[in-house]
Protein backbone atom coordinates (compact mmCIF):
# COMPACT_ATOMS: atom_id res chain seq x y z
CA UNK A 1 0.00 0.00 0.00
CA UNK A 2 0.89 3.51 -0.85
CA UNK A 3 0.17 6.58 0.19
CA UNK A 4 0.30 6.18 4.03
CA UNK A 5 3.69 7.11 4.78
CA UNK A 6 4.67 3.08 4.77
CA UNK A 7 8.04 3.61 3.53
CA UNK A 8 9.10 5.79 6.01
CA UNK A 9 7.68 3.04 8.53
CA UNK A 10 9.94 0.54 7.21
CA UNK A 11 12.95 2.48 7.41
CA UNK A 12 12.02 3.40 10.73
CA UNK A 13 11.61 -0.01 11.70
CA UNK A 14 14.63 -1.57 9.72
CA UNK A 15 16.83 0.92 11.41
CA UNK A 16 15.72 0.64 14.72
CA UNK A 17 16.57 -3.75 13.84
CA UNK A 18 19.47 -2.66 12.88
CA UNK A 19 19.04 -3.99 9.33
CA UNK A 20 20.58 -3.06 5.62
CA UNK A 21 18.82 -2.93 2.84
CA UNK A 22 16.10 -0.82 1.11
CA UNK A 23 12.04 -0.15 0.72
CA UNK A 24 10.52 1.42 -2.48
CA UNK A 25 7.22 1.40 -4.35
CA UNK A 26 6.29 -0.32 -6.86
CA UNK A 27 4.47 0.47 -9.85
CA UNK A 28 1.69 -1.59 -9.45
CA UNK A 29 1.11 -0.07 -6.28
CA UNK A 30 3.25 -2.61 -3.76
CA UNK A 31 5.59 -2.05 -1.51
CA UNK A 32 9.15 -3.66 -2.08
CA UNK A 33 11.39 -4.13 1.29
CA UNK A 34 14.81 -6.07 0.80
CA UNK A 35 16.31 -6.52 4.16
CA UNK A 36 19.37 -8.35 5.33
CA UNK A 37 20.60 -9.31 8.83
CA UNK A 38 20.08 -11.84 11.81
CA UNK A 39 17.01 -14.27 11.98
CA UNK A 40 15.73 -12.73 15.33
CA UNK A 41 15.85 -8.83 13.73
CA UNK A 42 13.84 -9.98 10.41
CA UNK A 43 11.80 -11.73 12.32
CA UNK A 44 10.48 -8.20 13.74
CA UNK A 45 10.48 -6.52 11.16
CA UNK A 46 7.95 -9.03 9.36
CA UNK A 47 6.03 -8.98 12.64
CA UNK A 48 5.66 -4.87 11.78
CA UNK A 49 5.46 -4.73 8.57
CA UNK A 50 2.28 -7.59 9.00
CA UNK A 51 0.27 -4.81 11.10
CA UNK A 52 1.86 -1.47 9.38
CA UNK A 53 1.65 2.20 10.53
CA UNK A 54 -1.53 3.57 11.73
CA UNK A 55 -3.86 3.87 8.75
CA UNK A 56 -2.48 1.50 6.36
CA UNK A 57 -4.10 -1.85 5.00
CA UNK A 58 -1.70 -4.90 4.86
CA UNK A 59 -3.10 -7.36 2.62
CA UNK A 60 0.23 -9.93 2.65
CA UNK A 61 3.31 -9.84 3.20
CA UNK A 62 5.74 -12.16 1.30
CA UNK A 63 9.02 -13.04 2.05
CA UNK A 64 11.57 -14.69 -0.04
CA UNK A 65 15.74 -15.12 0.80
CA UNK A 66 17.79 -12.03 -1.31
CA UNK A 67 20.35 -13.08 -4.07
CA UNK A 68 23.75 -13.13 -2.18
CA UNK A 69 25.17 -10.44 -4.66
CA UNK A 70 23.51 -7.84 -3.35
CA UNK A 71 25.40 -5.41 -1.03
CA UNK A 72 23.50 -3.06 0.99
CA UNK A 73 25.35 -0.47 3.76
CA UNK A 74 22.63 0.78 6.26
CA UNK A 75 19.07 0.71 5.24
CA UNK A 76 17.39 3.56 3.00
CA UNK A 77 14.35 4.52 1.08
CA UNK A 78 14.87 3.56 -3.17
CA UNK A 79 13.23 5.99 -5.36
Amino acid sequence: MQGVGFRWFVLQAARRYGLDGDVANLPDGRVEVRARGADEQLDELHAALTGGPPGSQVDAVDAFALDEEQDFHGFEIRY
